[in-house]
């Protein structure tokens, strides 16, 4: 009789590393598309509504499938979840070389975001069995370090791929490093629900649709999504429009554009991660609010640099306030999705941010690239003017966090809100 020793368990520190650098691949192949946009319009021939499309049909699959996915994740194997997740948004990323026409391109791109919701619901949660609150922020915030980094990394490598050997190799050569990657979990024990608070009885439970249903009867939960919706309606447009809004309102050669702006993206988005994430760990352990205030201050702080940004009309200038405003925007990386984690029950937390995602997406980011597009169009081509809604809505999320922090009880821990 052969007896097979139990499979080893990955330390914190090495769940944190792997997840880190998976996610960090994730966004290499999300932001490809904003890098080589150009391009990509002039060869199948498609208007700025039609390119704005294409983000549009990334999210109808990676928020209409997240909420499957944190069913799923919050019972079932969630390395082979993940696995399965990185294979399918490598294939679709590969695929997108191949489009030859712009209703295969909107295929392969829902194809990306099912792969992405599998990845983007699950492996925070991980980390949150991994690390217990008082280190729970910091780890997630290095792990969230990975969205400047790999969206910086697409838009830099895809923009040098795209102008040598044109914008299908970018794709190409972005999707096929996951088909590997996909493994690497695979030969690690699984890591039990709940065990870095002792509550692997409670993460035990499998919840119900109305348990998950009742996230949104917890008010600092409900406060925490909506302002994040707002965030990332601003963010998720600009994310595609900004190089080429470089080059429109600018003159900034095209590539000249990815460049800038991924650099800005890893210098702005890595220290502003970090500065936050860590920032706020410290804030929150003086104060229950902490979280809260670093999110809606550091925002309120980036409207005005944003406004400037659209308004200047010096190259100089423009790009100076899009680097400061961009750099206060990522402090809240993050704590938004540590209030996200830990204002849910522990045998939720797959759940909670799937609902989170799928909230986000839905009212979010899956429409305002198109919706700058179309007001772009709208302007005779004038994307300086269409992207002045994005502040607006930064505003608004700023607005609803300031609320959050202003309601919550001192002295008192997670769901201490009074409406």
């Amino acid at each position: 009789m052969t007896v097979t020793a139990p499979r080893q368990q990955l330390s914190p520190a090495w769940m944190l590393f792997i997840l880190t650098g998976l996610n960090l691949f994730n966004y290499l192949d999300r932001f490809v598309l904003s890098a080589v946009l150009t391009p990509l319009q002039k060869d199948l021939d498609i208007n700025d509504g039609q390119a704005g499309r294409l983000v549009t049909a990334f999210m109808i699959g990676y928020f209409f499938t997240s909420p499957v996915f944190g069913w799923l994740g919050d019972r079932c194997s969630r390395k082979w979840l993940i696995a399965a997740g990185i294979c399918v948004w490598s294939v679709g990323t590969i695929l997108t070389g191949f489009a030859a026409t712009f209703a295969m391109m909107i295929a392969f791109r829902v194809l990306v975001g099912v792969g992405e919701a599998s990845y983007a619901t699950i492996s925070p949660s991980l980390i949150s069995d991994s690390y217990g609150p008082a280190k729970r922020n910091n780890a997630l915030t290095i792990f969230y370090v990975a969205i400047p980094v790999g969206a910086a990394l697409g838009t830099i490598i895809g923009g040098l791929i795209a102008k040598h050997w044109g914008w299908r190799h970018a794709f190409i050569w972005a999707g096929a490093p996951g088909l590997l990657l996909a493994l690497v979990m695979l030969p690690f024990a699984e890591l039990k629900r709940g065990q870095a608070e002792g509550k692997a009885a409670e993460a035990a439970k499998r919840p119900s649709v109305r348990d998950i249903v009742n996230l949104f009867r917890i008010p600092e939960y409900v406060f925490v999504v909506l302002g994040y919706t707002a965030y990332t309606f601003a963010l998720g447009a600009f994310g595609h429009w900004g190089p080429t809004f470089l080059h429109r309102a600018h003159g900034v050669a095209v590539d000249k554009a990815a460049e800038f702006f991924g650099a800005v993206l890893v210098i702005a988005g890595l220290v502003g991660t970090l500065i936050g994430g860590f920032a706020a760990t410290a804030w929150q352990k003086r104060n229950p609010a902490g979280y809260a205030w670093m999110l809606g201050l550091s925002v309120l702080a980036a409207v005005p640099l944003a406004f400037g940004a659209f308004l200047a009309g010096s190259t100089f200038w423009s790009m100076s306030f899009l680097a400061a405003a961009m750099f206060f925007l990522f402090l809240s990386t993050g704590p938004v999705n540590t209030l996200i984690l830990e204002t849910a029950p522990v045998n939720l937390r797959a759940s909670a941010m799937a609902v989170s995602i799928f909230t986000i997406h839905l009212f979010g980011d899956m429409w305002s690239p198109e919706i700058v597009g179309r007001l772009a169009d709208s302007f005779g081509g004038n994307l300086q003017k269409a992207v002045l809604i994005l502040p607006v809505a930064l505003i608004v999320a700023s607005a609803l966090w300031l609320v959050l922090a202003l309601k919550t009880k001192r002295g008192t821990g997670p769901n201490s809100v009074t409406i």
